[in-house]
């Protein structure tokens, strides 16, 4: 499969992602007109790091979105590593996620055998401005728990950093040619 396929996919996946934002912010929309511009990212600290993240490979991201009281929800989109399920596009959404200032956690839920847990930091990155690739950074530990068809349990553990998406690739569709 060659890279206009992924980048259609990707492309897809970010429509999908905008649409349900826009809908989300439209049902969230205050009642009041006296409340402050700022009053969601007042109301809602930690909110600043809702985006896209790098993840293990190139193609690869995690989403992720912070909520009200610091709940985190999400998924991450990789390729699948089985035989069954090579070069496919699987999404892994978050089982649990919590922000508490800008430590980070959460677990995804088990595709094809394999889940993943993040522990780490939210860090300033080198991106100069809101909106830049890498502004912000997850920093931590991800491990990756399998379990195989004879129902062997293995993990892998590493020290990894995801870097945070430009704005304009996680907002807008790239044009077509």
């Amino acid at each position: 499969m060659g890279k206009p396929y992924w980048a259609a996919a990707l492309v897809v996946v970010l429509a999908i992602c905008g649409t349900t934002i826009v809908a989300q912010e439209k049902s969230a929309a205050p009642e009041s007109s006296s409340a402050s511009p700022n009053s969601k990212a007042e109301n809602n600290p930690g909110a600043q790091y809702s985006g896209m993240y790098s993840f293990l490979k190139e193609g690869e991201f995690v989403q992720v979105t912070v909520e009200e009281a610091g709940r985190v929800t999400g998924f991450v989109s990789r390729y699948g590593d089985l035989e069954s399920d090579k070069g496919s596009f699987l999404d892994q959404f978050f089982k649990t996620g919590k922000l508490d200032g800008n430590t980070l956690a959460f677990t995804t839920e088990v595709v094809h055998g394999t889940a993943f847990d993040f522990k780490g930091t939210i860090e300033r990155g080198e991106g100069k401005k809101t909106g830049d690739e890498a502004y912000y950074v997850l920093k931590g530990t991800l491990t990756e728990r399998v379990t195989d068809v004879n129902q062997k349990q293995s993990s892998k553990t590493r020290e990894v950093s995801f870097k945070a998406f430009p704005a304009e690739a996680s907002a807008q569709p790239a044009p077509r040619d």
